[in-house]
């Protein structure tokens, strides 16, 4: 089945709350979204970098942001 659609969107104001990486936003009308994600070396390294170490006796983790307790 061929269907097309001819719109006219209009935005004032659009606020975004939250994007994560497997976030998608969609204005309007698309018949397939497909997924891509690609992965580049920018820094030209050619080996994994050392194991990172950690800092201080305790090894909890504590958010930069305090959060709310699990309920």
């Amino acid at each position: 089945m061929s269907c097309t659609i001819y719109q006219n969107i209009s935005i004032r104001f659009f606020r975004v709350g939250s994007v994560t990486n497997s976030s998608v936003l969609q204005i309007g009308s698309s018949g397939t979204i497909q997924g891509l994600s690609n992965l580049y070396n920018t820094g030209g390294y050619e080996q994994p970098a050392e194991e990172a170490e950690p800092i201080g006796e305790s090894m909890e983790y504590q958010p930069f942001v305090p959060l709310a307790p699990p309920s």
